[in-house]
């Protein structure tokens, strides 16, 4: 069973930065590009990056460029999302996800496996 878990999400405020972590099992972590989405209240899904598996792939939206980095570890089955000097309209639900390729318009299209999402809400 593929199973994605979230977590790091929580209240920040304007200006600060959070550590959003992704745990993966049930599939083989290593060969599977992964990746971060979010989506904030009332509006559509939205990539943000993304990691290949067996390739060095890896993209990021525009928007994001400069202030969030996303690393994998292999040994603990785990991605990150470092998120820094967040504003408002950063607040969302971060979802991560994971599929076989990681290119620039599965930032559109979305992946093959999600988990349930983190939210992240940055004050004034």
């Amino acid at each position: 069973e593929v199973q994605l878990v979230e977590s790091g999400g929580g209240l920040v405020r304007a200006g600060g930065s959070l550590r959003l972590s992704c745990t993966a099992s049930g599939f083989d972590f290593d060969d599977y590009a992964v990746g971060w989405f979010r989506q904030a209240p009332g509006k559509e899904r939205e990539g943000i990056s993304c990691i290949g598996g067996l390739d060095s792939s890896l993209y990021y939206a525009d928007s994001v460029k400069g202030r969030f980095t996303m690393s994998r570890d292999n040994a603990k089955n785990t991605l990150y999302l470092q998120v820094n000097s967040l504003n408002a309209e950063d607040t969302a639900v971060y979802y991560c996800a994971a599929d076989f390729v990681c290119r620039p318009a599965i930032l559109r299209v979305g992946m093959s496996y999600w988990g349930k999402g983190t939210l992240v809400t940055v004050s004034p």
